[in-house]
């Protein structure tokens, strides 16, 4: 059994995953087995089979269409050979070693799935830990964005301590490490949200029958594009993935 396996959804984003695989591979050390999966939805050529060659621990799966993110993550669920696996965005880089801390916390504590620190390029924390979703809070972070600030401030949980671990209801998704028999158990990502808001369901459905810790042990930095908020398409596919999510949760 593999210690870790990866997987990574590639679409139309070959720099990036080049850059996320190489510093994986770069600060990972050896003594952690691990296999990384790249999910390609492209809908464009690419050369990222022959340029991810080089690695021997990474399998390219080109799919026939885009798929979506969460279905995406699930080509891999019976591929899966590992005790544990990491949910990792394309634009994620690693500066450091991030898996040993991660995989060392989940050994020693009974928590269902892991968080890092996530920082922005300058280093900053980004708010990626948040309560459970509501109507409400979603539509202050879409719509009124200068307006509630104590109400985003404590649904982005700006009062707690991010130097200890800590119990937290939802992380963006940009980076997860969960046990790889939870993911399964789970059946991975629900289908249903093609893009947005599989991650919330994600977190939420750990923390129903486990734990979803943050660790402050380890970081890796996401260089976040915030797509929703600068396309109309991406705007309305989150709108949409919002009100079945709402639907599930009621």
């Amino acid at each position: 059994m593999k210690d870790l396996t990866v997987s990574i959804v590639a679409f139309n984003d070959e720099e990036d995953v080049l850059n996320a695989v190489s510093s994986i591979e770069e600060h990972t050390p050896s003594l952690i087995a691990k296999t990384i999966y790249i999910i390609d939805n492209s809908d464009r050529e690419n050369n990222l089979r022959s340029s991810l060659s080089k690695f021997e621990d990474v399998v390219y799966l080109k799919q026939e269409k885009n798929c979506g993110f969460g279905a995406g993550h699930n080509k891999v669920l019976d591929l899966i050979d590992s005790k544990y696996h990491a949910i990792v965005n394309p634009d994620i880089i690693l500066k450091e070693d991030a898996f040993t801390p991660l995989l060392s916390y989940m050994d020693r504590y009974d928590c269902g799935m892991v968080a890092p620190r996530i920082l922005d390029e300058q280093g900053n924390l980004l708010r990626a830990y948040r309560l459970d979703p509501t109507p409400f809070d979603m539509f202050i972070r879409m719509f009124l964005k200068g307006m509630f600030k104590k109400r985003k401030a404590r649904h982005t949980m700006q009062d707690m301590d991010y130097d200890k671990p800590f119990k937290v209801p939802f992380v963006q998704g940009s980076f997860l490490v969960i046990r790889s028999n939870l993911f399964k158990r789970l059946n991975g990502f629900d289908e249903r949200f093609f893009l947005y808001m599989e991650d919330a369901d994600l977190c939420r459905r750990v923390n129903a029958v486990s734990t979803l810790m943050y660790c402050p042990d380890a970081s890796v930095v996401h260089l976040w594009g915030r797509g929703s908020h600068k396309s109309l398409k991406l705007f309305k596919m989150h709108v949409t993935s919002m009100i079945r999510y709402f639907r599930k949760w009621k």
